[in-house]
């Protein structure tokens, strides 16, 4: 693929704890940092999003209600957003942070004028919060700010290392797509987004790279055009 302009990186929370599995890894967003900061030196706009999957997975119990647990889920993204957002400073980095939502004294809320400004002055630009309503994961939130930013593409770091016909942790033989069409993936109903996003990619016509987080060059090789991964084509 070509070389991109300017980017939305969709980052697994649940993948930056580590092999704790909560909680931050420091030399995992370390490695991811250094990564982001090769596209970054060459002048790549890039915008992220991280899960919450490291702090809240509230969604698979029914001890409190849905709209709480969402709006914790939500929160747990800030707390990603500033805690990676600052690891990225520490790699010599401009960052900017917006939150879906209000947190007066700590983020401002979006605005895609404030946004864009950020992303054009070089800046790693961070979206939390989701779309701050519950009943939308972050990969819708995901697919909303990359639309409302006129990404040229929304790159996946997740811990699996592209889109399969079945689960591969369940089917060894699932097999992965090199290439599928957006149409395709919400025909299929495949989980690589959950399919509000994928009906709003599809709507938008905005394709995706799905790689893995885990393999070392993945993320500076996505950003610069080189998914080793599956392409999610627009059409």
């Amino acid at each position: 693929m070509d070389k991109f302009k300017r980017v939305m990186l969709k980052l697994s929370g649940e993948a930056l704890a580590g092999d704790k599995h909560t909680g931050f890894d420091l030399a995992t967003v370390e490695s991811v940092a250094q990564e982001v900061k090769q596209a970054w030196e060459e002048g790549v706009e890039i915008a992220v999003v991280i899960g919450g999957g490291n702090f809240w997975r509230g969604r698979t119990g029914n001890e409190i209600d849905r709209v709480k647990s969402d709006q914790i889920g939500m929160l747990a993204t800030v707390m990603n957003a500033i805690y990676v957002s600052e690891v990225f400073r520490s790699a010599g980095m401009k960052t900017a942070v917006f939150s879906a939502f209000e947190i007066p004294g700590m983020v401002p809320v979006f605005d895609k004028d404030e946004a864009m400004k950020a992303l054009a002055d070089k800046k790693i630009t961070f979206f939390a919060g989701g779309t701050g309503h519950p009943y939308f994961s972050t990969d819708s939130g995901t697919v909303l700010r990359a639309i409302e930013i006129e990404a040229d593409i929304i790159l996946m770091a997740k811990a699996v290392d592209g889109i399969y016909d079945a689960d591969p942790k369940t089917h060894p033989d699932a097999k992965r797509f090199d290439k599928i069409s957006l149409s395709e993936l919400v025909e299929r109903q495949l989980n690589a987004i959950d399919q509000t996003a994928s009906v709003l990619c599809k709507e938008n016509k905005m394709p995706l790279g799905v790689f893995s987080l885990n393999q070392p060059g993945n993320i500076a090789d996505a950003l610069n055009g080189r998914i080793d991964g599956t392409i999610v084509t627009a059409e």
